[in-house]
C-alpha cells in the first residue's frame, strides 16, 4: 500500500459531468477500484455487496464515482437528511489527504438520497463535522443499483509544491449499507484505528493548479420580542487561494446570529463546559491548528474564546476582525491566526503553527498569544508535538508544552507533557498506554481549553476485536476493552484509581449493543471546594448499557440505562440511576420527528456551597429533547428544536471538609433548590447556492431558579412558560467566487 501507484491523469479533452450517471467516455483513464473489503465488521473479507469505484484527476479537481449494487431483501432507505446529519442510511465516503503524509484529511460523504456530510480529520483519527466545504455531487438511485459522483476541487486545502509535474495524494473510499450496518472499504483499513490516515492508498497524479477568490458578505436583522428592539449588522468572510502552496481566510465583523444553538447544559462542577465552534471562518482549515493534549478536550487553540464573554463581564465580546493563513515552503507547512475584539475589554489573539514530516516522523510546533489589557494580563503558550509511526502497527505521539502568564507584570510559568503509545497486534489484539503531566500552574485557557491543570495521569488499556463469530450469532462483531487508570494531582493526592471493562457489539440486523462497567477505589476530589481543601470520596462502581435498533419501517429506537454506587462522601454509598429513551418516527422520506426523554436520580448530588462547605442533595432531573426535521427538498430545510429540563435538589445534608479530607456533618443551614431551563428554535434554511444561505430563525429560551424544592417534574412543566429571550432573526449570506 505504501508504494506509489501509477499516475492517474485525465485525457486532455476529458471532462466529468457531475450528474450521477457514470458515462464510460468521461471516465477513460480513471483508476478502477473493485477490491472493496469488509471493515465493519472488520474481517477484511471480500464484500457481499458488489461495489466499484473510479478515481480520476482532472484540472477542476479529483473526480470519484461509485456504482453500488443492491442485494434483494436488503432495504435501501431513501430518507433525506440535512447537511452533516448522521443517519443510518446508505452512503459512500471519499476521504482525502491532499498532502499524502498522514497529518490531516477531509471526509466527503454522499447518501443515496443526495444528502451530504463533510468533515476534517486530524492525525489522531478525530473527525469534526463543524467544517463545510464547497464540492459538487450527484446521485442516481435506481432499482438494482445506485450511483454517485463527486468532484472535489483542488482549492479545498493547501498542498505542497509539485515535483516534476506530479503530486502524491492519499485516498480512502468506502460504502455503508445502512439497514444492516455493514461497511466495505478500499483500502481495507478502519477509521477506529489510530494509524488510519497513514494507511490510505497513495496515488500519484498530475499536479493541477487551481486558484480561488471567494467573498461571502452577510446581512442579519434581529427583532427582540422581549425588549421590542431591532438590530442590524453586516460583515463578510474572504477566502483566497492564489496557488496550491498558500491559502488565506479573513473575516470582518463575523456574525453571531443564532442559526446554530448549543445544547442546554446545567453545570455545577468546577470544570468549564466545552462547546464546538460552527462559525464558518473559525472552521475553515482549522484542523491544521489542532494541537491536542490527550486528556478530555484539552487543546492549545479553542476558537470559542474569540468573541466569548468580555473581560469586563458585560456580555459577548464584539469581534472586529480575524485573519488566518496557511501554506507550505518546501517540506514545511505553516499557518498563522490573528483575531481582534473591539473595546477596552476586548482581547487580541494570535497563533503560529509549523509542521514537517521527516520519514516516518511528524514534528510540529505551536505558539499562542493573548493580550488582555482590561485585566493587565498576557499569556504565551509554546508547544512541540511529535508523532512517530515506524510501522503500520505502532504509533507514538508526544507533546511538550510551556505556559507563561503575566498579570500586572508578575510571570507564572509551568510545563506539561503527554505521551501516547498504541500498538496493533495479531489476533485482533491491541494495547494503548498514556502518560500525562500538567504542572500545577500550567495554564492555556486564555486561548485554549484545559479542563484542569495540576495532574499526573497514567492509563493502560488492552483491547480485542472479534469478528469470526458463528453465522448463526445475532452479532457480527465484538470490540472488548479492559482499562486501568490512575490520576493524582502534583502533590501526590490520589484523585482516581479505576478499572473499566466494556464491550461494543455490532449486530447483524444493523443495531448496536454497548455496555461498560467500572470500579473505583476511595480517592479525593480536590476541585469541588474551589481551592479550599480536597474532599475524600468513597469507593464505588457503576454500569452502563445502551441499545440501538436500526430503522424498520417508519420507526427507530435507542435507549440507555446506568446504575451504580455514587462513590460520594456518605459511608452507605447510596445508589443512583439514570435512563433515557429515544424514538424517531418517519413520515415518508422527507419528514421525521425525534423525541428523547431522560431521567436522573442521584441520592447524593454534591454541590459546593462556600469555603469548605459541601452539601449532598437528593436530586431528580427530567429532560426532554424533541425535534421536527422536514427536508423539503435539496435546498429547503425546516427544523423545529425543543429542549427542556427540570431539576429538584431536596433533603440537603451539609458537610465540612476536615484538614485530612474527611467529611464531618455540619449544622450549617443549606436550603434545597430547584431549577428549570428551556430552549426552543424554529429554523428555516434555503440554499441559494453552495455555501450561500437564507435563514429565518425564531428562538425562545429562559432559565428559572427557586431557593426551595418544587419537584423536578413540576419544574419541568414550568420550563415551557419561560421567556427570558425571544427573537426573530433573518440572515442572508451569499458566496461570490471571482
Amino acid at each position: 500500500m505504501l508504494a506509489l501507484l501509477s499516475a492517474l491523469s485525465a485525457p486532455a479533452a476529458a471532462q466529468v459531468k457531475v450528474d450521477g450517471v457514470i458515462d464510460p467516455a468521461e471516465w477513460q483513464g480513471a483508476r478502477h477500484v473493485t477490491d472493496f473489503r469488509m471493515v465493519q465488521p472488520f474481517t477484511q473479507a471480500a464484500t457481499r455487496h458488489p461495489t466499484e469505484a473510479w478515481i480520476l484527476a482532472t484540472p477542476e479537481g479529483l473526480s470519484v464515482a461509485f456504482r453500488n449494487t443492491k442485494l434483494p431483501g436488503i432495504e435501501t432507505p431513501r430518507q433525506r437528511s440535512r447537511r452533516d446529519e448522521d443517519v443510518g442510511i446508505d452512503r459512500v465516503n471519499v476521504m482525502l489527504d491532499f498532502e499524502g503524509d498522514g497529518r490531516s484529511g477531509y471526509d466527503f460523504t454522499l447518501s443515496a438520497s443526495d444528502g451530504i456530510q463533510d468533515s476534517t480529520i486530524t492525525s489522531g483519527g478525530n473527525f469534526s463535522s463543524d467544517w463545510d466545504g464547497s464540492w459538487q455531487h450527484a446521485v442516481v438511485d435506481g432499482t438494482g443499483e445506485w450511483t454517485a459522483e463527486f468532484l472535489i476541487p483542488w482549492h479545498t486545502a493547501p498542498m505542497q509544491r509539485a515535483v516534476d509535474g506530479k503530486r502524491t495524494i492519499a485516498v480512502y473510499l468506502d460504502r455503508v449499507v445502512g439497514s444492516v450496518g455493514e461497511r466495505m472499504a478500499w483500502p481495507a483499513v478502519s477509521f477506529e484505528r489510530p494509524q488510519f490516515l497513514n494507511q490510505f492508498e497513495k496515488l500519484q497524479v498530475d499536479a493541477h493548479s487551481q486558484s480561488l477568490l471567494a467573498i461571502t458578505p452577510y446581512v442579519v436583522g434581529v427583532h427582540d420580542l422581549v425588549s421590542r428592539d431591532n438590530s442590524f449588522d453586516a460583515g463578510a468572510d474572504l477566502f483566497w487561494k492564489p496557488n496550491g502552496q498558500f491559502q488565506l481566510t479573513a473575516t470582518l465583523n463575523p456574525d453571531f446570529g443564532q442559526v446554530e444553538s448549543d445544547s442546554l447544559v446545567v453545570n455545577f462542577s468546577a470544570e468549564e463546559t466545552f462547546f464546538s465552534d460552527k462559525r464558518p471562518f473559525f472552521t475553515e482549515n482549522q484542523g491544521f491548528f489542532d494541537f491536542g493534549l490527550v486528556f478530555d478536550n484539552s487543546q492549545l487553540l479553542y476558537t470559542r474564546r474569540v468573541g466569548g464573554l468580555a473581560d469586563d463581564g458585560s456580555g459577548p465580546a464584539d469581534i472586529l476582525g480575524a485573519v488566518k493563513f496557511n501554506g507550505s515552503i518546501g517540506g514545511t507547512q505553516y499557518g498563522a491566526f490573528l483575531a481582534d475584539e473591539r473595546g477596552d475589554a476586548g482581547r487580541r489573539f494570535g497563533a503560529l503553527r509549523l509542521q514537517r514530516t521527516i520519514g516516518s516522523q511528524q514534528v510540529g510546533a505551536m505558539l499562542t498569544t493573548v493580550d488582555r489589557p482590561f485585566l493587565d494580563r498576557s499569556a504565551r503558550v509554546f508547544g512541540i508535538d511529535h508523532r512517530w509511526q515506524p510501522d503500520p502497527s505502532l504509533t507514538v505521539a508526544s507533546t511538550l508544552v510551556g505556559s507563561d502568564v503575566a498579570v500586572h507584570g508578575d510571570h507564572v510559568r509551568d510545563v506539561a507533557f503527554t505521551t501516547l503509545l498504541q500498538k496493533e497486534m495479531a489476533g485482533g489484539w491491541r494495547q494503548t498506554g498514556i502518560l500525562i503531566h500538567y504542572g500545577k500552574d500550567f495554564e492555556v485557557n486564555d486561548a485554549g481549553y484545559l479542563g484542569r491543570a495540576d495532574l499526573n495521569y497514567a492509563q493502560w488499556e488492552v483491547g480485542r476485536r472479534i469478528t469470526d463469530l458463528p453465522a448463526a450469532s445475532a452479532y457480527a462483531s465484538h470490540n472488548w476493552r479492559w482499562r486501568i487508570e490512575g490520576l493524582q494531582n502534583t502533590g501526590g493526592t490520589w484523585l482516581q484509581r479505576q478499572f473499566r471493562m466494556s464491550r461494543n457489539s455490532q449486530r447483524r440486523d444493523g443495531g448496536n449493543l454497548f455496555w461498560n462497567v467500572q470500579a473505583r477505589t476511595a480517592a479525593y476530589d480536590d476541585r469541588i471546594t474551589r481551592g479550599n481543601g480536597a474532599m475524600r470520596t468513597q469507593a464505588g462502581f457503576n454500569g452502563v448499557v445502551s441499545r440501538e435498533w436500526p430503522r424498520r419501517g417508519d420507526w427507530q429506537f435507542e435507549t440507555e440505562w446506568s446504575l451504580g454506587l455514587r462513590g460520594g462522601v456518605r459511608s452507605d454509598t447510596p445508589i443512583g440511576w439514570s435512563g433515557s429513551f429515544e424514538a424517531t418516527r418517519h413520515f415518508g422520506d422527507a419528514l421525521n420527528v425525534e423525541v428523547w426523554v431522560g431521567h436522573v436520580m442521584d441520592q447524593e448530588f454534591l454541590v459546593w456551597q462556600e469555603d469548605n462547605l459541601v452539601s449532598g442533595f437528593q436530586m431528580n432531573r427530567y429532560d426532554l429533547s424533541a425535534s421536527l426535521n422536514w427536508n423539503i427538498g435539496t435546498r429547503h430545510e425546516l427544523r423545529v428544536k425543543l429542549e427542556a429540563l427540570g431539576l429538584d435538589a431536596d433533603n440537603p445534608r451539609p458537610w465540612r471538609i476536615a484538614a485530612d479530607g474527611r467529611v464531618q456533618a455540619s449544622n450549617d443551614v443549606v436550603e434545597p433548590f430547584s431549577l428549570r431551563n428551556l430552549g426552543f428554535q424554529v429554523r428555516y434554511r434555503y440554499e441559494l447556492a453552495p455555501l450561500s444561505n437564507l435563514y429565518v430563525v425564531y428562538g425562545r429560551g429562559g432559565f428559572g431558579y427557586d431557593g426551595y424544592a418544587a419537584g423536578a417534574f413540576e419544574q419541568f412543566g414550568d420550563a415551557f412558560s419561560l421567556r427570558d429571550d425571544e427573537q426573530l432573526l433573518v440572515k442572508l449570506a451569499y458566496r461570490f467566487e471571482l
